[in-house]
């Protein structure tokens, strides 16, 4: 994450042993000179500090602070500091937006333009710093990475689009993203690849070094066809040593060929790579863990899923600590494993999961109610269920709504579980929260969407936006604009 800092203007003195003393201050030392060198060295620090103010009081960090050349800093010359700012100008025109600030993950998934009735512009850009494009699918027996479904990515038309326009040209949600992203330069697009039900595509490729070289040439070149600022692997999950030293491999490739594709644009850019990660012990196990955490920019963590219709005894889905999975105890065994706090996000459920006929957590249960769109989940802004009582587990921090006439438990995180996990999260100095997924969440009607039990929407606040105002400020680091390898042409236009 870019950072900004002043630049020293003092040399540390060193003790014989070679550790760092504290520097004299100049004015102790000045009143030792006599007089005339005293009016002397007085000027000549006044013209110093005045150039070194008017010129070189601040200077940008790289992108990461373990790229930084293990050399002494020193300054540009007036010159290329110069050609260094008219080129950012020129490239991103983002030089004041800061980075470090905490980051908002969300998931945006392409079928929920359909039912769900969740395009693009229902996203909550001023709550979010990164969009998880979900899913792309996986071609097993060539490695190809490839759309999902064409139409909704590429093809539909939104309010403002031409059917007239010449060329060969993006539509659909990839458009309609980077229109957002260029009205909030904040706004970074990553592609998803994989998922739950397309996983199982990723075994016979991991292992294979052609498939992989297929994978991550693919991969890139949807990257730069629509308008992306990274890539994003859901593998779930990698199932024995060879496929987890594969799942290494892959990434390994997949950031050289980022770095690659960076340098063959003249991008002074980082394209991200980031995965979806496991938070339970049988399979985060098996993972290499150092070795990925090498060439990841992040890790999202699934911390979510702990308990559902596969249990026999009803629980907490999504708790923060306690029970027999918690997020607190995966998140504590990566960060054992050497991966920095700051790059760990941890994943919350814009959604609950249902038991029904059942006395509340650590009761049997039998069967799960309706859901949403799948039996058994409902979604957040349809919880808590008419008729229903939310109750909550302090010590766990986890939520549920409870019907005492129908027994039905729903395990979701409420507004109040998601403050304390936004707080828990800047507390212990972790990278941000990442959801699953946008839809889900509290964020004003939809038109048109199919409406019944399990949908109907429930007064209270974005999730979203609550855990991102207990977190603290939002990373602001910029994303990327230009595409002049895309297929497209209005992307190599950048869309004017």
């Amino acid at each position: 994450m870019a950072a900004y800092e002043p630049v020293p203007t003092d040399e540390q003195q060193v003790s014989p042993d070679g550790s760092p003393t504290p520097t004299k201050p100049a004015r102790s030392r000045l009143l030792k000179l006599s007089k005339p060198l005293l009016v002397l060295a007085a000027l000549c620090l006044t013209a110093l500090v005045s150039y070194k103010a008017g010129q070189w009081s601040v200077e940008r960090r790289p992108p990461f602070e373990d790229e930084r050349p293990a050399v002494a800093e020193t300054h540009p010359t007036a010159a290329q500091d110069t050609e260094k700012a008219v080129a950012s100008s020129i490239v991103n025109d983002t030089a004041e937006m800061p980075g470090n600030g905490k980051y908002s993950v969300g998931y945006f998934v392409n079928w929920g333009i359909y039912g769900r009735k969740f395009p693009p512009h229902k996203i909550p850009v001023q709550d979010l710093t990164h969009i998880l494009y979900a899913f792309a699918n996986v071609r097993p027996d060539s490695g190809e990475v490839f759309l999902s479904d064409t139409w909704a990515d590429q093809e539909i038309h939104y309010a403002g689009d031409s059917w007239g326009d010449t060329g060969k040209n993006l539509y659909g949600n990839f458009k309609a993203i980077y229109k957002l992203k260029k009205e909030h330069r904040h706004l970074k697009v990553l592609l998803s690849i994989g998922g739950w039900t397309y996983s199982p595509s990723f075994h016979p490729v991991v292992v294979n070094p052609a498939l992989r070289s297929k994978f991550v040439a693919s991969a890139v070149r949807l990257l730069e066809d629509n308008g992306l600022d990274g890539l994003d692997v859901d593998y779930e999950y990698p199932s024995d040593e060879a496929q987890a030293r594969g799942y290494v491999e892959l990434l390994r490739e997949m950031r050289h060929a980022l770095d690659r594709h960076a340098a063959k644009k003249g991008a002074n850019y980082r394209f991200l790579l980031t995965i979806a990660a496991p938070c339970g012990p049988d399979k985060y196990r098996k993972l290499f863990v150092r070795e990925m955490d090498a060439v990841l920019d992040f890790w999202n963590l699934m911390a979510y899923d702990f308990s559902g219709s596969w249990d026999s005894i009803a629980n907490h889905q999504a708790n923060l600590f306690g029970g027999p999975l918690s997020a607190s105890e995966a998140i504590g065994w990566y960060i054992a494993q050497g991966v920095a706090r700051d790059k760990l996000v941890m994943g919350i459920p814009v959604y609950g999961r249902s038991f029904a006929n059942t006395d509340g957590p650590g009761a049997p249960f039998q069967g799960i109610g309706q859901g949403s769109w799948e039996a058994g989940v409902y979604d957040y802004r349809a919880l808590p269920l008419p008729g229903s009582y939310v109750l909550q587990d302090d010590q766990a921090v986890a939520s549920w709504a409870y019907h005492y006439q129908t027994r039905e438990m729903v395990s979701f995180d409420s507004e109040a579980v998601g403050a304390a996990k936004g707080a828990w999260i800047g507390r212990e100095g972790l990278g941000g929260s990442m959801f699953w997924e946008l839809s889900g969440d509290k964020n004003g009607e939809r038109e048109d969407m199919e409406r019944g039990p399990g949908k109907e929407p429930q007064p209270g606040r974005s999730l979203v936006a609550t855990v991102k105002e207990a977190m603290g400020g939002l990373d602001k680091s910029p994303n990327w604009l230009e595409y002049g390898g895309s297929q497209f042409d209005n992307m190599r236009n950048g869309m004017e």
